[in-house]
């Protein structure tokens, strides 16, 4: 197996492909800037942009999974490209990081406090790009997480699209422990969304906010 990994530096990313080193998995990581990343000997950087077509047909070649860690203003256009290149490809397994709130599945007070912090261009984007995933014919799990610490921790539950989100925080480690769960066993979740929260941990908002 050999896994795509886009937005290869990000924190949860970075996680991840740890935990897919001591799994054995053999990794491509995709990012702007290669230099970030020392690779090691399962891991192979390439420079790429996820707006640009071209770079993920080329970074697709002999990929069976694609996690995708990416972000921005731009990733409804980033989904598009991701969708097309992996048809053109004949890659069909796709983790997709989202956030919470794409689908207003957030309920009380903490649904109208993440609105507040994330209106304006955030959760629209995420939601068109979530909608572009959804609607492809790839075997995809898109991960909705609740809002992100960095504790030491796998602690975490699953929500599915259409259920109200439960808990106001996450860990990274916990999504990450997630994302390589599903690589390991890449029939699971599939054509599913998944919100993923710490349980007990419901409440108005984070609790270092």
């Amino acid at each position: 197996m050999k896994v795509l990994v886009l937005g290869a530096n990000g924190q949860i990313a970075r996680l991840a492909e740890k935990e897919l080193t001591q799994a054995k998995i053999s990794q491509r990581l995709f990012l702007r800037n290669p230099s970030r990343i020392e690779p090691n000997e399962l891991q192979e950087v390439v420079a790429g942009d996820a707006t640009n077509l071209a770079d993920l047909q080329e970074a697709l070649n002999g990929i069976e999974i694609v996690y995708a860690n990416l972000a921005g203003q731009t990733i409804e256009q980033q989904a598009r490209n991701v969708v097309q290149a992996m048809k053109e490809q004949r890659v069909k397994r796709l983790i997709w990081i989202s956030t919470l709130g794409i689908y207003d599945e957030v309920p009380g007070n903490y649904g109208k406090w993440n609105h507040q912090m994330l209106d304006g261009g955030y959760l629209e984007t995420y939601s068109a790009a979530a909608k572009v995933i959804e609607e492809s014919d790839l075997d995809y799990t898109i991960i909705r997480p609740a809002w992100l610490s960095n504790k030491a921790e796998v602690d975490y539950e699953l929500t599915q699209k259409g259920e109200p989100f439960r808990g106001t925080e996450v860990s990274r480690q916990s999504i990450a422990a997630l994302v390589t769960k599903l690589i390991l066993n890449p029939d699971e979740h599939l054509h599913e969304s998944l919100g993923v929260n710490k349980p007990n941990t419901d409440g108005d908002k984070p609790a270092w906010y």
